[in-house]
Formats: structure tokens, sequence, C-alpha cells
């Protein structure tokens, strides 16, 4: 249980029962405050304080009728609770609190929830997403008190509902963009974005790692997380790019840090971007059958097969880690989002995309039999900006999820890119002047 000393004593044990049982007696405890307050807890370890609250071990227990979510804590925080439709989840707003927990917590779902997910939406707010098997209530939410030896426990406990009952309820809750506003521009950890100096010359490339923070996107059997890998090879690929001197590199996110779909579009264009790069990594499911190698994506209104209308479908729900959506942005970025893309930024885009299939099939970096393909990706539809979409490979194949974790592979695909990229821009010189 995250390494905390099993000692158990007084009101301690009672608390441990009714959290480990799943089901707590509705007369123990009001949805907000146990029935009896436990004595003052004992000063946290410093080791703790110093790193501020720390969630340590999570579960889940019961069935389809009642569930519940156990979280202990370092101590007692605030909490707020609700549920959202289309589609159904329940989040769980926390202040600033480090997820010290297993590797797999979160991937197996139990009772009513099918996962959960976890992260800091913006500075200070921490986040849990419980993705729901249909529409549920929140019958009860309160964090005990750290005790004795005991942690502070976090418990969340659900009901079925309906669908009418949900969305009436998130009606009547604060607007989604109130509860865990989209991070500033400003606040996300990424290097300084000024716009290029008039007369500076060189084209802005913008790489997207995709996924962050709470969204960690697909992962490998052994527990290696698409986020973390698309970095990687995102920082190789700026680290090539900038020893050449003939670009100027921006990253939409520098660390694990959660930047929402919008954020990207809207850093890409202020920053008069040449050329934006969103790296990504697949995951199919044992239903959905086995695939390998590499694809890249153009954004279309209409997806060129079920696969990428799929893909689409997952990526661009990547915001809701942060329970946004995109009906909760201002008017102007709807209308970069979801106005057709300008003709001649599209056949750009796919310019670069046949050059990018090119070199990696020459570089010798294995690409999916149907290696070009097209979807709806919200983060391609900036009008003004060739963008592609590379998936890099299936963590879902161990052949793949191998390479995606070998350095001297990452360095392939990246000079793949960067080839790609010198190819691009010799035949469009006048990219090469900052608009």
């Amino acid at each position: 249980m995250g390494g905390v000393a099993l000692r158990w004593s007084g009101w301690g044990l009672v608390f441990a029962l009714v959290t480990l049982s799943g089901l707590l007696p509705a007369a123990a405890a009001p949805k907000s405050v146990p029935a009896r307050q436990a004595p003052a807890a004992e000063p946290v370890a410093p080791a703790k304080l110093q790193k501020g609250v720390v969630a340590l071990d999570a579960r889940l227990g019961g069935d389809e009728k009642k569930t519940r979510l156990v979280v202990d804590l370092s101590r007692k925080v605030e909490i707020s609770v609700f549920a959202l439709a289309d589609p159904y989840r329940v989040i769980v707003d926390l202040p600033d609190v480090t997820f010290d927990l297993p590797a797999a917590a979160g991937r197996l779902g139990r009772g009513l929830v099918a996962a959960y997910r976890y992260g800091l939406v913006g500075p200070g707010k921490a986040r849990i997403v419980l993705d729901t098997k249909g529409p549920v209530a929140v019958d009860r939410s309160f964090v005990l008190a750290e005790f004795d030896d005991q942690p502070a426990r976090l418990v969340i406990d659900l009901v079925a509902s309906d669908r009418a009952s949900v969305q009436r309820e998130s009606v009547a809750q604060k607007p989604v963009a109130m509860v865990a506003p989209p991070t500033p521009l400003d606040a996300a950890p990424r290097p300084v974005e000024q716009k290029p100096a008039a007369g500076e010359g060189r084209p802005t490339i913008v790489i997207d790692p995709g996924h962050g923070g709470g969204d960690s996107g697909a992962h490998s059997a052994n527990g290696d997380e698409e986020k973390a890998v698309v970095l990687a090879v995102a920082h190789r690929l700026r680290e090539k790019l900038e020893r050449l001197g003939r670009y100027r590199v921006v990253m939409t996110r520098t660390d694990d840090a959660f930047v929402s779909l919008a954020d990207r579009v809207k850093i890409a264009r202020d920053n008069q971007a040449a050329l934006f790069i969103s790296i990504h990594a697949d995951f199919l499911s044992k239903r959905e059958g086995d695939a390998r190698g590499a694809t890249v994506y153009t954004v279309s209104d209409r997806a060129s097969d079920a696969e990428a209308a799929r893909l689409a479908e997952k990526e661009n729900k990547a915001d809701l880690i942060a329970g946004m959506d995109l009906s909760a942005q201002s008017q102007d970025i709807v209308n970069i989002l979801y106005d057709l893309t300008h003709r001649e930024t599209r056949n750009f885009s796919s310019l670069f995309q046949r050059t990018l299939v090119g070199q990696m099939k020459a570089g010798g970096i294995l690409t999916h039999q149907d290696s070009m393909r097209s979807a709806g990706f919200v983060v391609l539809k900036a009008p003004d900006i060739p963008s592609v979409l590379l998936e890099l490979g299936y963590l879902s194949n161990d052949e793949d999820a191998k390479n995606l974790m070998s350095d001297a592979w990452r360095n392939k695909v990246a000079e793949s890119i960067v080839g790609a990229i010198q190819s691009f821009f010799a035949t469009r010189p006048a990219v090469a002047q900052v608009r």
C-alpha cells in the first residue's frame, strides 16, 4: 500500500476496514466528513512535506451497481467531484498533487469504471478522470484525514445512473472551462515563444510531442508510455535541427506537461510556423488485430479509412484529461479548428507527407503498408500551416515497441525527419521568409 507502515489501532483500523471493504454503510459517514472526527494527525514526515501532497496508492472496489475509488494521500486535501456525459466520465479536481502510484494504476477498471487517468492539468491543479462504462452518479465523496500511521484517504463512491440524470447534473455544475481552465500559454513549461524578429529569414518548425501530463497516451505491454516515447524523439529531432542553424524550432511541450489541443494549434500560429509536425505512437487491441510500422497523416474532412477515423477520434479526445470540451473555447479558436483549411496548405501538407514517407523508407524505417492516410485531426486544422501527424509505430506490437525504446532507432527516425524537412524547404524557397 504505497510503503505505508502497517500498524493498525483504534479508529485507524475502523477506517481502513471500511475503505478496503468497497462499501461504506450509509450511516458511517456523511458526504463531506466522516461520522467521527479522528484525533489531530501527527505531523507529516519532513520528506513528504518537501514533496507537497503525494498520492501514494489507489484501488477500485465494488461491482456494476456501486463502485468505489480509494486514493491514499500523504495528507488531507480539498476536492471537487462531478460527473459528465459525452463521453461518460467523472472528474476529481485536487490541488497540486504528486502522483507516486504504481505504473499500472488506472489501466484496469472494475465495476462501473473502465479505467482512470491522472496528472497535472494546470498550475497548482491536479485531476483524476474516471472513464465510466455508462452513466453514473457520485453517491458520496470525502477525504479522511491522516491518522496514526494511516495515510489520508480520498474516497469516491459511484452508483449506476441514467443519461438524463447525468446531463441534468452536468448542467448544474460550473461550466467546464471554469472548473479547469485550459493551461495558459505562458504557464506551460516550454521554450520562450517570441515571434520571429523581422528579417530573421529562418522558417519556424513547431514540433508537437503528443499527449503529456495526465494524458499518457498508449502503453506497451511493458508499460512504456507514448507520452515519454514521443517526447524523447521530439527532443532528438529538435537537437538535430538546431545544429543545422537553418531553422527556428519551437516545441509545444518540453517535459511531461499537459497542453490542450487548441493551445498546440495556437502555439504554431503565434509563432508563424512554416511547418507543424505532431508526433505520436499508435496502439491496437487484440480485438482490432496487429499492425506494424510508421504512418503519416494529413488533415481531411473525411477519413481515408476506418482505422484513420478511429485514430483521429482517439487523438481528438486528448483534452478529456482536463475535462474540457472544444465548445468552451473562444469563437476565434473554434473557427480556426473547424473551418476548411486552405487548399494550398493542404497541398503543401500532402507534399511533406510524401516526402517524409519516402525519407523514412530510404532510411530503413519500417512504414505501415498503408503509410499515407488522412483524417479530421483537430491538431492539424490550422488553416495556414502545412501540418502532419506522424505515428512512429505501434506500441501494441512487440517489434515496434522495441524500436520505439531504442536510442539507435530514435536517432535514425529523427535523421529521416530532418532529411524530409531539408527536401521540403528546398522545394519551397518562399516559405523561408517569415510571413
